[in-house]
């Protein structure tokens, strides 16, 4: 049968490949003069466009914008629904593969692995749609267009929906998104396979509880050097939609914003696909802001704008603005038009036989193959931020067995984050360890401690276990009951937000309870999370600790192998760890003074890009090919990296740029380079960074990119280049500085 299905499968996709190679060959002889223009699928997808709006009345143009759009029998259009989501795998719409939440893809700082899991998501996201439709199903979550990923910058670690980004650095979200774009839009010249969305745009990220009525106040500087690249870079790859935030920035809506959709998105940036509004929130433009008085002109300034599609029903009111004069018919037609060429471009239109994304089979939904990338990239997440005396990896053949605990070692929610699908193979943190050990060693489980309040029952017997096994292995951390979106986490008291950035007091006292009860035995904790942890407590506690994220269905193998030595850890940290909530400045302040590695003067508990590994590198022979340089001139920047210890790993790479005579305020380094190395023990390899204009350029204080003469330094290391990450032990952080010359 298998057998059949392949041979199957095969022919249905030579069959497409053929029917589009002949309609591209007849298109100039109009194949089907039968069929009405916008039918046609051997014109161009303007003319088509155009051909099928003049046939709509406003009625039918305005049901079309809105993410229900019905369907219209009498030009045998079927309804869809442009709402779907996959944020780290396809979500809501059935069985499917559950990766690592972004934030821990984050952590892999590697764009292919991420271009990876973005194409097995569309395969998937593909195959679901084939089905649903074979079906007659086109309801939500069913169609082709995919509102992720969200490159909104992570700047304070108390925004819940902190953790669906890449992180708070904008050239490694950027990257990260870029690669996360294309691969699920796909290569074919002909049709995309999926259509990604960079999202809130712009400047948002917290309070969860304000956004519906906020005004992110920003200077130029901050808007240009940290809330719009990544958003740009995902232009730059030919993201095909782009999401206008809730809140209001410099006191616009920003989904009724020109300087942000029309001024930088459409003109400066050349943006050619389709803006959504966020869910709701061209309502909020008259209901929360108060910035116009009553819908028909909220969606007048949306659809003016270039708002193309509204997520709620505002837009079923397009007729009564165009009846008031608000709007005229053509700038509804302008809106439309953009909106309807994602769904031409998606083949939504066209014989079904012509897209070879149609024949991508249903085996390929929750398949082996795509359990084991997801597996691999929480592997690749997990950072090892403590190793104290190499306590890991451990043996598989413990004497005494292992005792595992805490809430989080038995529990699903913190390895599916949030925006998930479901899975039928979810590997827990304990499951993943009795399956990794050796037969006849014992594996000892208590829950141990309650998520966020003290146990009831005084009598607790669970902590004597720590006494009598070889290890004990403590999975501790928070989860999405905690942090989330607005309305999602029920045990936040800041509708999804973080008030405390704390380990839950309950958690720590436990941890204190093994460690005295256990005082020469290894304590391991394993943290989960989406956010930043302030723990200096775990780290003077425990003997090794592990960040794993929302890791995804396989987190618990993932997980199990690190501790056992059947991978080396080399995620790294795409976001800082204060040492506490008083390292943080003002939640609603969203300047970045004081934010990010970027700019924060204290020292963290763990800096951004810090990450261990159990084998040790040594870096070498830095050097440039130019040490001077006129301004527009490029420099190539090379080092040697060597494996000096005695476990093959991969080590994360990463270039730094600081430019110490900057006449206004710069970062204090700015992450611009990353290569992932695989080196076996003892082995050297030289990496290649191109610093090119762009990467030696400074934001000035009114928002435009210059260079100044002067010097600038080199960084190149295994993290960023602070004080505090040569205390815990990075000291392969090398140095080069490029002058750069006086004009004549």
């Amino acid at each position: 049968m298998n057998t059949l299905r392949i041979f199957t499968a095969f022919l249905l996709l030579l069959a497409a490949f053929s029917c589009k190679n002949q309609t591209a060959e007849k298109k100039a002889d109009d194949p089907a003069p039968d069929l009405e223009p916008y039918q046609n699928y051997s014109l161009s997808i303007d003319e088509r466009v155009d051909d099928l709006i003049s046939r709509l009345t406003l009625d039918e143009k305005a049901k079309q914008m809105v993410n229900a759009a019905e369907a219209i029998p009498r030009l045998d259009i079927p309804e869809y629904n442009w709402w779907n989501e996959c944020l780290h795998g396809v979500a809501r719409s059935g069985r499917a593969t559950v990766f690592p939440q972004p934030i821990g893809m984050a952590a892999t700082f590697d764009p292919d692995l991420i271009f990876r899991v973005a194409t097995a998501i569309s395969d998937e996201a593909r195959a679901i749609h084939n089905v649903a439709i074979g079906r007659g199903d086109r309801s939500q979550y069913k169609g082709l267009t995919f509102w992720t990923p969200n490159v909104n910058i992570f700047r304070d670690p108390r925004w819940g929906r902190g953790q669906e980004t890449y992180g708070e650095d904008p050239f490694l979200s950027g990257a990260l998104g870029a690669a996360f774009v294309k691969g699920l839009q796909g290569d074919d010249p002909h049709y995309m396979k999926a259509a990604a969305c960079a999202k809130h745009y712009a400047v948002h990220s917290g309070p969860e509880g304000l956004r519906h009525h906020f005004d992110a106040v920003v200077s130029d500087k901050d808007l240009y050097e940290t809330y719009l690249p990544a958003f740009k870079a995902l232009v730059d790859a030919d993201v095909e939609i782009v999401m206008c935030a809730y809140n209001r920035t410099n006191g616009k809506p920003c989904c009724g914003s020109e300087t942000l959709l029309m001024q930088i998105l459409r003109d400066d940036w050349g943006f050619n696909g389709h803006v959504v509004s966020d869910c709701g929130a061209i309502a909020d433009i008259y209901r929360n802001h108060k910035y116009t008085k009553t819908p028909e002109e909220s969606v007048a300034l949306a659809i003016k704008n270039q708002v193309n599609l509204n997520c709620g029903s505002a837009y079923k009111c397009i007729p009564s603005a165009v009846e008031q004069g608000l709007l005229t018919e053509a700038e509804v037609d302008e809106a439309l038009r953009g909106l309807l060429r994602t769904r031409f471009k998606l083949g939504l239109m066209d014989p079904y036989e012509l897209n070879p994304y149609n024949s991508i089979p249903v085996s390929v939904i929750h398949s082996d193959a795509h359990k084991l990338l997801s597996r691999e990239t929480a592997r690749k997440s997990v950072v090892l931020l403590k190793n104290k005396n190499n306590v890991l990896p451990l043996r598989k053949d413990l004497k005494r067995g292992v005792f595992v605990t805490g809430p989080m070692a038995g529990n699903i929610d913190v390895l599916i984050g949030n925006y998930y699908g479901p899975s039928d193979d979810l590997v827990t943190f304990y499951e993943g360890i009795v399956g990794k050990v050796d037969n006849g060693v014992s594996v000892f489980y208590k829950h141990g401690v309650l998520f966020n309040q003290e146990n009831l029952n005084p009598a607790d017997w669970s902590t004597g276990r720590a006494k009598v096994t070889g290890a004990t292995i403590a999975v501790l951390g928070i989860s999405g009951l905690i942090e989330g979106e607005e309305g999602e986490s029920i045990a936040s008291t800041a509708r999804g937000d973080r008030e405390d950035i704390g380990l839950p007091e309950s958690q720590l006292n436990y941890l204190k309870k093994l460690r005295k009860i256990a005082p020469n035995k290894p304590i391991i904790v394993v943290l989960t999370g989406g956010s930043p942890i302030a723990c200096p407590e775990v780290q003077e506690l425990a003997d090794a600790v592990l960040f794993a994220w929302y890791p995804g269905e396989q987190g618990g193998n993932a997980v199990a192998d690190i501790i056992f030595g059947d991978a080396v850890p080399s995620g790294r940290l795409p976001v800082t760890f204060p040492a506490s909530l008083k390292q943080l400045p003002p939640y609603e302040d969203y300047s970045m003074i004081g934010r990010t590695y970027r700019y924060m003067e204290q020292a963290p508990l763990y800096p951004f890009g810090f990450g261990l590994s159990y084998t040790t590198f040594e870096y070498s022979n830095i050097s440039l090919s130019k040490s001077e340089i006129e301004k527009g001139e490029s420099v190539t920047a090379k080092v040697t990296i060597t494996n000096t210890g005695s476990f093959d790993a991969e080590e994360v790479v990463q270039l730094y740029i600081t430019d110490k005579k900057a006449s206004f305020r710069v970062p204090f380094y700015s992450l611009k380079g990353i290569r992932k190395v695989a080196l076996k023990q003892g082995e050297s390899k030289e990496v290649v960074f191109d610093i090119t204009e762009n990467t030696m350029s400074s934001i000035n204080d009114e928002g435009r990119a210059v260079i100044e003469p002067g010097e600038i330094i080199v960084y190149i290391g295994g993290s960023s280049p602070c004080q505090r990450s040569k205390e815990l032990g990075v000291e392969n952080i090398r140095q080069a500085s490029i002058f750069i010359k006086q004009p004549q």
